[in-house]
C-alpha cells in the first residue's frame, strides 16, 4: 500500500495538458489548460506521473479534436467512482486506456477501473509508463495471435523498438529461438535483449539470413512485412501491429496472416509486472521529455531514434 494514500493532493478543476487541435501531426499540439476529467461510475481518476507515446498515434483521434494523446501511463489513483475493491485511492498504478477517449498526456486521466493494475514494484513511474501499450502488443501478438510455442523460431521486425524490444524478451523467456531485424545503431541493444540472431535491416536481406521460421511478428510494416512470407513455413503465422499483411498471398501459401490492434488487459498487465519484478523483462526508455515539450517528443518519435520508448514526464515522483 502506497504512502501516498495519506497525502492525496486536492484535485483542481483545471489541469495542464497536451491537446491535438488539428490533424497536422506534432505541429497540431498545444500545451494548455483543460478541464480536469471527472470519473464516472466504474472509473478512477489517476494523477499522471508519466505517459509514453507511440509513433503515429496522432493520426488516431483526428475525428474528435481537440484530443489528448498518449494511452499508456503510470500514476497514483486520487479518486474513484463506485465500489471497486481492486482500485484504491493512493495506489500506484499503470494501464493502457481506451483509444476512443482522451489519453494521459495531462496531469490527470479518467480510466475504467478494470484497466488499472498495480505498477511493477521494481520500476519507477517513467519506466512503468513505457510498459503497457508496447508490452501488451508484444504479449498479444506473440501468444494470443501468434500462438508461439517453446522451441519455435520467431522473427521480430523492429527488434529494438517500443513493441519489438518486449517481443524479443518475452519470446526469449518463453524458450523460443529469436531472430530480430534492427537498424545498425540498435543492433547491440537487440542482442542484449536476448535475440539469438540479429539482422541489420539497413544493409542485409533477412530472407537470406533468417531461413525458415514458425512466426513473424512485425512492428514496422512496409517492405519488411511484404517480404516476410518468404521465410515462413507452411502452416506458419504472420502477425503485424503495423498494417494489414498480404492476406491472399499468405493463404495461398498455407500461412495465417493477422493484423490486430492491442486491447487493454489488466490480467496481462499483472502477469507482465511479475515478469518485470523477477528480472525476466525490462523496459527500454530512449528519451524523457517534460510534458510541455511534447511536440518535440512526438517529432522525435517519427524519426530514427534509439532503442525503446519515448516518455513524457508529467510530474516529479517526489511530489
Amino acid at each position: 500500500m502506497s504512502s501516498a494514500r495519506s497525502s492525496m493532493p486536492e484535485v483542481p478543476a483545471r489541469m495542464w495538458a497536451i491537446r491535438l487541435h488539428s490533424p497536422d501531426g506534432p505541429a497540431g499540439l498545444v500545451y494548455e489548460q483543460a478541464d480536469t476529467p471527472r470519473p464516472k461510475e466504474g472509473e478512477a481518476l489517476v494523477r499522471v506521473f508519466a505517459a509514453a507515446i507511440t509513433r503515429g498515434e496522432l493520426d488516431w483521434p483526428t475525428d474528435r479534436l481537440p484530443a489528448i494523446p498518449s494511452y499508456e501511463f503510470s500514476g497514483v489513483v486520487v479518486a474513484a467512482a463506485g465500489e471497486d475493491r481492486d482500485t484504491m485511492v493512493g495506489d500506484p498504478v499503470y494501464a493502457l486506456s481506451a483509444f476512443d477517449r482522451d489519453g494521459a498526456a495531462a496531469e490527470y486521466v479518467a480510466v475504467r477501473n478494470e484497466f488499472l493494475a498495480p505498477k511493477p514494484g521494481s520500476l519507477g513511474y517513467v519506466e512503468s509508463a513505457a510498459v503497457p501499450l508496447a508490452a501488451l502488443s508484444a504479449w498479444q501478438g506473440l501468444f494470443d495471435h501468434g500462438q508461439l510455442q517453446k522451441g519455435q523460431r520467431v522473427l521480430v521486425h523492429g527488434a529494438a523498438g517500443g513493441v519489438g524490444s518486449y517481443a524479443v524478451q518475452l519470446a526469449h523467456q518463453h524458450g523460443a529461438h529469436v531472430i530480430g531485424t534492427a537498424s545498425t545503431r540498435n543492433l547491440e541493444a537487440a542482442r542484449k535483449l536476448g535475440a539469438d540472431q540479429i539482422i541489420d535491416s539497413t544493409s542485409d536481406r533477412f530472407e537470406e539470413a533468417a531461413k525458415v521460421v514458425d512466426l513473424v511478428f512485425d512492428t514496422v510494416g512496409g517492405d519488411r512485412l511484404e517480404r516476410s512470407l518468404a521465410v515462413l513455413r507452411a502452416g506458419g503465422r504472420l502477425v503485424s501491429v503495423a498494417e494489414e499483411p498480404p492476406g491472399e498471398r499468405a493463404a495461398a501459401l498455407g500461412i495465417t496472416a493477422t493484423y490486430f490492434v492491442v486491447e487493454p488487459n489488466r490480467p496481462q498487465l499483472l502477469e507482465l509486472a511479475r515478469w518485470i519484478d523477477r528480472g525476466a523483462v525490462r523496459p527500454l526508455v530512449d528519451e524523457v521529455f517534460p510534458l510541455a515539450d511534447a511536440r518535440k517528443a512526438f517529432e522525435r518519435s517519427l524519426g530514427d531514434h534509439g532503442a525503446g520508448k519515448i516518455v513524457l514526464r508529467v510530474a516529479d515522483e517526489a511530489e
